[in-house]
């Protein structure tokens, strides 16, 4: 099973999320688009890994109280993935090096990159010119995190489903 643990954005920051990419769109910028369902922020990348209660113990054990995040410019790495950025957040920082120090204490192997907050927006992005950002908004918001999710990734007919299968925090409510 492909794990991962994410924060999930709330109807406010999906709908700047969805604009600046239709705004992206209306610059002409061409590439997979990450579907609005699908956009998140990564905080550890698990992979493979058969038993997500084991995952669902380090993130109990590692302390979560809810924290406010806001979103902080554009990006763009590699040269083709396009990236929405968020600002700098001691609480944030504190909290993601809390669940590695519990993934790593439980024996839970995840990718050990620095963490770097960003939202994938576009992949393989091609635009005009290809020099520098095109011509967007920067993206403005902020929401209070109160739930740090335990998703599953699995590939479907139109691409990757991702799916909540536990988590810390409060629950989310889907109307």
């Amino acid at each position: 099973m492909r794990l991962f643990i994410a924060i999930q954005f709330d109807e406010p920051i999906l709908e700047i999320l969805t604009n600046l990419q239709e705004e992206l769109k209306a610059q002409n910028v061409e590439g997979n688009y990450t579907r609005r369902e699908n956009l998140h922020l990564t905080l550890a990348f698990v992979g493979e890994y058969g038993n997500p209660d084991d995952v669902l113990d380090a993130m109990e054990g590692a302390e979560f109280r809810p924290f406010d995040i806001e979103l902080d410019g554009m990006g763009c790495h590699h040269g083709d993935l396009l990236w929405a950025g968020i600002a700098d957040n001691g609480e944030l920082a504190s909290y993601v090096k809390r669940l590695r120090r519990a993934l790593s204490h439980q024996g839970i192997p995840f990718d050990k990159k620095r963490f770097a907050p960003h939202i994938t927006l576009v992949r393989k992005a091609a635009w005009r010119n290809g020099q520098g950002l095109p011509a967007v908004n920067s993206p403005a918001g902020r929401m209070c995190v109160r739930r740090i999710s335990l998703m599953k990734s699995e590939r479907g007919k139109r691409g990757m489903i991702y799916t909540e299968i536990g988590g810390v925090g409060e629950e989310i409510m889907v109307l």
